[in-house]
């Protein structure tokens, strides 16, 4: 492949480390070369790695998009990738001149990129969210930024997560802990413990949380310290809140360390107090070191941190919080060695360098793919069920229903009709539409190529009429509008009333080209109404398809929960039919006898929150042995992992 990469030039931080390291790996194998529109340190040490750096310095705007159209369309690169605001500018208006697809990274929260500068946000800010959308393809620093970005309306299918990865090989430090603190001019002993933290000194990071939260701790922990590594627009007033909150000789403000290896082989508990994050080169530097880690809970730090497993997370500004994990982590040694092994094996993992570019390589294999697959009149698939509803059985079948979409064809538009539209986008990247839009369903309709209607019992008027009527007049809409129509993993009835057995009947015999039946029994239902004309399938219920997650997220959900991993369970699972309130005492006694005869502990689990919760607390309240009420998690591979446990 041939990549050229555009950026300012001026970049600090996580994002110039990011850039450098993507490039110097991905030039080993692939055609790389570096556009930065100012001369500096970022070029300079680009250049150093080997990179094949241009400068493109013209404060002409239009001069500079010439020369770069020029330069990728001589030397073919395949993709246009930028970072920043001035690359995003520079390259929305290339997108306009050449048939390359241009995709741009996104590091932080453009929102959020000039908080306290109000100049700059108003007119760089404004400039750089403008550009962000006319720019085809983006990348999420995390699965939390992507998520974010789709909240904000941008498509979920042309976007992509990656996260910042680091060479987990390293080197022995520089200095000794001991040396290394005296030449930062911090006084430590041999019990001391040393919390650290490595971040820009500016509005978003937040570093007066830090200082609050030690300053708490410190009182009841004496031997504790602080290195406060960085500097910035806040430096004056971090070290004066410092001065107020935190004993003289407790703490030391670094500056800029350029000996990081030293500094996270120093500290004891890595830290970060940001308000917004991406997902922090920090983080994984600490983890590389096996370091405790504290940090707020923003962005993609909990895809890293589970907490209590591998780290322990605070809401952001929480600094009360904050001071409590410090405490423990000050005063019990073995908890903050295990959190630091078990970081570090969860970072080395899934984090690392190589994960990271090869994660990268596949985004361009998608990229060059799409952009090069021929125009179609029609493409795609729009899904219909009982979706959005808060139902996490339901919601499991349309994640198991996406996952076998895209190994069909990884490349194919998805859509759905689901109540809850950009929660939908956000979890399962694929295209939104209420259920009830019916101008957007109709527009998708006329250029999808498959109607799946499915995924639990949707023929049926137990529930209503008027639901049934909606399933059967979208069949038949979707049908008229060319598509073929296909009704999947379905259970069929009970359909009750005479009209409505016949309306059912009619529409699915004309419209349904196949069918796919999760027992006999829905087929003896089907045969009733009179249907013969469709393909029909006995298969299975597609929710027996899902499997679990690993197993340390089966652990941290369970530590969520204050229940014991290897705890003995059994699990109930409730629902409010007719007549529940006398059923209710039933299932507290079996409750109760599984707890003292089988040693079970009861776990009362609400599967929609909505319809069964207060069912699941009426029966929790009824019992007199330990139990617990859990409201199911928004994940169908932890749900099965939690219920293998049972």
């Amino acid at each position: 492949m041939k990549i050229i990469h555009l950026i300012s030039g001026g970049d600090v931080g996580g994002a110039k480390t990011h850039v450098l390291s993507l490039l110097n790996d991905l030039r080993q194998s692939h055609t790389v070369e570096l556009v930065c529109f100012t001369e500096g340190d970022f070029a300079q040490e680009a250049r150093q790695l080997g990179i094949c750096t241009h400068i493109h310095g013209s404060n002409h705007i239009f001069q500079v998009v010439d020369h770069v159209t020029q330069r990728i369309t001589q030397g073919q690169f395949q993709v246009v990738h930028c970072h920043g605001s001035r690359a995003n500018l520079i390259g929305s208006l290339v997108a306009r001149k050449i048939h390359v697809p241009v995709v741009t990274t996104v590091h932080s929260d453009y929102r959020l990129d000039y908080l306290g500068r109000n100049l700059h946000r108003w007119t760089y800010g404004t400039i750089n969210s403008l550009c962000l959308r006319k720019i085809p393809y983006h990348i999420g620093v995390s699965n939390a930024m992507a998520q974010l970005l789709i909240s904000r309306g941008f498509d979920p299918q042309t976007m992509f997560s990656i996260y910042n990865g680091v060479d987990f090989t390293l080197n022995p430090p520089c200095m000794e802990r001991d040396a290394y603190c005296k030449s930062l001019g911090l006084e430590i002993t041999d019990d001391s413990v040393i919390f650290g933290i490595a971040a820009r000194l500016s509005a978003v990071k937040d570093v007066a949380t830090l200082i609050r939260g030690f300053g708490l701790a410190s009182k009841q922990c004496s031997h504790i310290r602080l290195v406060i590594a960085g500097d910035g627009e806040q430096g004056a007033e971090m070290r004066k809140l410092a001065q107020q909150c935190c004993k003289e000789g407790t703490y030391v403000f670094a500056g800029w360390v350029e000996d990081m290896n030293s500094f996270y082989r120093t500290i004891d508990i890595n830290t970060l107090t940001s308000l917004s994050e991406t997902f922090p080169y920090a983080l994984t530097e600490g983890a590389r070191a096996h370091c405790a880690t504290i940090a707020s809970r923003v962005g993609g730090i909990p895809d890293l941190i589970e907490h209590g497993v591998s780290g322990l997370l605070f809401d952001a500004q929480d600094y009360d919080t904050l001071s409590k994990h410090m405490i423990v982590l000050a005063e019990d040694k073995k908890f903050r060695e295990e959190l630091g092994e078990n970081l570090y094996i969860k970072a080395s993992t899934d984090f690392s360098a190589n994960a990271t570019v090869e994660k990268q390589i596949e985004i361009y294999e998608t990229i060059i793919r799409r952009a090069n697959r021929p125009e179609k009149k029609r493409s795609g698939v729009l899904i219909c069920g009982a979706y959005g509803k808060g139902n996490a059985g339901d919601d499991s079948i349309l994640e198991e229903i996406v996952r076998q979409m895209r190994d069909v064809d990884p490349d194919m538009p998805l859509y759905v009709l689901t109540r809850t539209p950009k929660e939908t986008e956000i979890r399962y990247r694929i295209g939104g539409i209420h259920t009830f839009n019916m101008p957007k369903f109709w527009k998708v309709m006329k250029k999808t190529k498959l109607y799946l209607n499915g995924g639990g019992s949707l023929i049926q008027d137990v529930t209503s009429s008027r639901s049934l009527l909606y399933y059967l007049y979208s069949i038949r809409c979707a049908k008229k509008r060319g598509n073929q129509v296909l009704m999947y993993g379905c259970g069929i009835g009970p359909v009750t009333r005479p009209s409505n057995r016949k309306r059912a009947g009619k529409i699915i015999d004309r419209y349904v080209d196949v069918i796919t039946l999760r027992e006999s029994t829905s087929l003896e239902e089907l045969n009733g109404m009179g249907v013969t004309r469709p393909t029909i399938a006995i298969t299975a219920d597609p929710v027996l398809l899902l499997k679990p997650t690993t197993q340390e997220r089966i652990n941290g959900y369970f530590m969520s929960q204050n229940l014991q991993a290897d705890g003995k369970y059994a699990l109930f699972v409730l629902r409010p039919w007719a007549h529940f309130e006398e059923k209710a005492k039933e299932f507290a006694k079996a409750a109760e006898y599984i707890y003292r005869e089988k040693g079970l502990t009861p776990i009362f689990l609400a599967l929609e929150p909505a319809r069964d919760l207060d069912a699941v607390k009426l029966v929790a309240s009824m019992v007199h042995v330990p139990s617990h009420v859990l409201e199911v998690p928004n994940d169908g591979g932890l749900i099965v992992g939690m219920m293998e446990k049972m």
